[in-house]
């Protein structure tokens, strides 16, 4: 299993609550982030995209100089990126790191016009998505890569340095039909957010039906999970803190509010209706009170509670979990601690 944690990739200090300040956003800052998450035994960190925010691939480059072990899941946008110069990049400092170098790919709405892209409708963006994961491939194995697509075209084109074994593993995330086909054709990882178990199994046997009836020409998809963790002693403190999280969410975001989301999201959100704690420890409140993305639901108990929740999880076949709470730093060393050694147990036996 691959686990995975997540640096926050913004300037302004205060991301997801983090209460750090001095430093934030510093150089030294997010390298003490990616050394502490070395030293507890996390195999490498997410580094989130967006216009607005530092690039990824910059900061991916650092912190695999500043690291031995780590490997940045370095995200990145179709459209920001053209995919040959992408595969170009990612070969280099694939190449340069000695092969630590993961990506995820995010199709998500983004400020584009900021970067010059253009807007398309969600099949147009996902089909443009498939065509930038297989050229990318093709430039990582192949010379003289010929490729006529409707939103990319290469013409003898080759990359250097070539990864002829198989460049970084592609992690990609989507809930909509259009993001499931590409994920069962083109991604090496599909990504989930914290949904309960049921739903979880469901599109695990779609996207493998997907897999098949699309006739996938990969090594087979594998899957992951991108969860908030609230790890405590003892279930009773675990649960006051998260009540007490909850109490600083609202008071920064106002009262719960209506929104409309991806498809992906808008699951999430639809979970509180099913009731404030789904399965053994999957909390649902914090979508109601602005927790977007990996904070919309959390897993939330003792570190022997948390474990047994995951360990649901990797029985439903998912084998890379991305986990983070806040503030980030001493989470880090928390969550790694608590966690890593439990989860780690069943698979040595």
């Amino acid at each position: 299993m691959e686990f995975l944690w997540y640096v926050p990739n913004t300037i302004e200090p205060g991301h997801r609550g983090d209460d750090t300040v001095g430093g934030w956003g510093t150089l030294d800052f997010t390298v003490d982030l990616a050394t502490t998450a070395e030293r507890h035994g996390w195999s490498g960190a997410l580094f989130g995209t967006g216009w607005g925010r530092p690039d990824t691939f910059t900061v991916g480059a650092v912190i695999a100089a500043r690291t031995s072990t780590f490997k940045p899941l370095v995200a990145i946008r179709p459209g920001y990126w053209r995919p040959a110069h992408f595969a170009s990049s990612a070969a280099t400092l694939s190449h340069l790191s000695g092969g630590r170098l993961l990506i995820n790919i995010v199709s998500g709405q983004d400020n584009l016009a900021a970067y010059g892209d253009a807007e398309g409708d969600q099949a147009q963006r996902y089909a443009r998505t498939k065509e930038f994961m297989r050229i990318a491939r093709l430039l990582w194995t192949q010379e003289n890569v010929t490729f006529e697509g409707e939103h990319f075209r290469v013409a003898g084109s080759t990359v250097v340095p070539r990864l002829p074994e198989g460049g970084p593993r592609l992690y990609f995330g989507g809930a909509s039909t259009a993001a499931e086909r590409v994920a069962a054709t083109e991604a090496d990882v599909q990504l989930f957010w914290g949904e309960p178990l049921d739903g979880i199994a469901e599109r695990i046997d779609r996207l493998r039906s997907l897999s098949r009836d699309l006739d996938r020409d990969l090594a087979p998809l594998e899957f992951g999970l991108r969860i908030t963790t609230l790890v405590r002693d003892t279930e009773e403190e675990a649960w006051r803190d998260a009540e007490a999280k909850i109490e600083q969410l609202a008071a920064r975001n106002g009262v719960p509010r209506v929104r409309k989301a991806a498809v992906g999201q808008q699951r999430l959100l639809d979970l509180a209706e099913r009731g404030e704690v789904l399965d053994d420890c999957l909390f649902t409140t914090p979508g109601r009170f602005g927790g977007g993305g990996a904070g919309t639901t959390w897993l939330v108990g003792s570190a022997d509670q948390v474990a047994a929740a995951l360990r649901k999880y990797a029985d439903l076949g998912v084998t890379h979990f991305v986990l983070s709470d806040t503030p980030y730093k001493r989470e880090t060393a928390r969550v790694g601690d608590a966690l890593i050694g439990r989860l780690r147990e069943p698979v040595a036996a």
